[in-house]
């Protein structure tokens, strides 16, 4: 028993539901202050990388794609999956997300997505295996074309 009146997973429930809290409505306007001097990521290739409002609005006489952009951003950020207990969850484990993922593509889209996390002190070819092992798994459940 401890000393506190609250346990870990409460601790973790409530910064699920805080996490959650700021996606559900984000600040619309803060969201175009954050893109102002952020680099948009496929210009950063040539190294020469851009930032949202020197590509979109070079001259500051350009609303109309700036705001394009601004609420697209918005509403893919309103609309994302609410991953918020899986984020708080792996980040107190110590787990951190892996950059590959499964996902089973039908004609109509991702039948299903698998991410993964682990250890940041997990090697490579460990981390390789286990995406590698998963996905021959699940392929062997799937019909051949």
């Amino acid at each position: 028993m401890t000393d506190r009146p609250y346990t870990d997973d409460d601790l973790r429930a409530e910064a699920a539901s805080q996490h959650a809290a700021l996606t559900e409505d984000p600040d619309f306007m803060g969201v175009g202050e954050r893109m102002e001097d952020d680099i948009v990521a496929s210009t950063e290739a040539d190294g020469d990388g851009k930032t949202w409002g020197e590509l979109l609005d070079p001259d500051g006489d350009d609303d109309e794609a700036w705001d394009a952009a601004q609420r697209r951003i918005h509403d893919l950020i309103s609309g994302a999956a609410d991953v918020s207990e899986w984020a708080v969850n792996l980040g107190a484990d110590g787990l951190e997300p892996l950059p590959e993922q499964l996902t089973a593509q039908t004609d109509n889209g991702p039948w299903f997505r698998l991410h993964f996390a682990v250890r940041p002190d997990m090697p490579d070819d460990i981390r390789r295996a286990l995406v590698e092992g998963v996905g021959a798994e699940i392929a062997k459940h799937f019909p051949t074309a």
